[in-house]
């Protein structure tokens, strides 16, 4: 069996992402080729090679797959299927745009949010937020995969993959990428972040949360996170978002301040390692699974753990 892993990469270096698919890649397969395509992308290619496990890189270089258009990978990648039984993405924004278009043209079922293989055709996908596991069998020829990243341990380095160039397939008809508005912040990702500080409707404005969350974040050298609440209250921008629709975490430390405990909001950051829940509210749902918690109001006990932090020189 052999699987092909479609990289996820910022055309100058590979995004941590792609090491967990490698990982999921390889309890379904030991022949696991990865592929990268983008502008400008050899250095991700070359540092996708070096991943231990990966036998080759697929290196398409093309301005359609700059930014990672759906249309642009589904010519790219359903003719190179002929040679592979499976495809991994991760499940991230990029990975559930393109794997469902290239499922149907490859008309077979998407199997989506796997978090544990169990053989070749049988994964283990969460269900209703999280709160249920599903196990899927599929008897289709060729596997279209989304895997959720914070279940596997990314792939170590060490590899020595050959790097091999291939065409840019066909290009997206009527597709044109117009431009982006990204915000760009010193703080690591939250996707892969080892740390994250998380602000909820508790936050009642926007300058409030910037006040309140910002400062402790860059004290702990965290990513900035927030409730599906605060961001349709508009206190924080949609990419902060932690949750079943938003992004899904695991950091090391998750501290969620003001942040009652949504089943939407858990979905999303529960496999944490550590989590620390600041909320007034004693019965709020997020003390069911913090590991350490504090009821109070933020508005005292976020500025005392600040203080506490500078005295142990952070």
């Amino acid at each position: 069996m052999a699987v092909l892993v479609v990289a996820e990469h910022d055309n100058a270096s590979l995004k941590d992402a792609t090491n967990k698919v490698v990982t999921a890649a390889k309890a379904l397969s030991s022949d696991v080729d990865v592929l990268v395509a983008g502008e400008g992308a050899g250095a991700a290619a070359s540092a996708a090679a070096g991943l231990a496990g990966v036998r080759k890189v697929l290196h398409a270089e093309g301005t359609a797959f700059a930014q990672g258009i759906a249309e642009s990978m589904q010519g790219l990648i359903v003719p190179l299927m002929a040679n592979y039984d499976a495809v991994l993405f991760a499940a991230t924004a990029t990975g559930k745009n393109a794997a469902p278009r290239i499922a149907a043209a490859l008309d077979v079922s998407p199997i989506s949010d796997i978090q544990e293989v169990v053989d070749e055709k049988t994964f283990v996908r969460p269900i209703y937020a999280g709160n249920a596991l599903e196990t899927v069998e599929s008897s289709d020829a060729k596997k279209v995969i989304t895997v959720r990243t914070t279940a596997f341990a990314a792939a170590g380095v060490g590899g020595s993959g050959a790097v091999e160039s291939i065409g840019a397939g066909t290009p997206a008809a009527q597709v044109v990428f117009k431009g982006a508005e990204i915000v760009k912040s010193d703080r690591p990702e939250l996707a892969g972040a080892k740390r994250v500080v998380s602000g909820g409707r508790a936050m009642g404005s926007a300058d409030e949360f910037h006040h309140v969350i910002e400062p402790l974040a860059d004290k702990l050298g965290a990513a900035v996170g927030a409730s599906r609440a605060a961001v349709d209250a508009g206190y924080a921008p949609n990419d902060y978002q932690v949750g079943q629709t938003g992004k899904v975490v695991a950091p090391e430390l998750y501290v969620a301040v003001g942040i009652s405990g949504a089943i939407q909001h858990l979905a999303g950051m529960k496999d944490s390692k550590v989590i620390v829940a600041i909320n007034k509210d004693g019965d709020a749902p997020i003390f069911a699974i913090a590991d350490y918690g504090l009821v109070a109001d933020y508005k005292t006990a976020v500025p005392e753990l600040m203080g506490e932090l500078s005295k142990v020189g952070l």
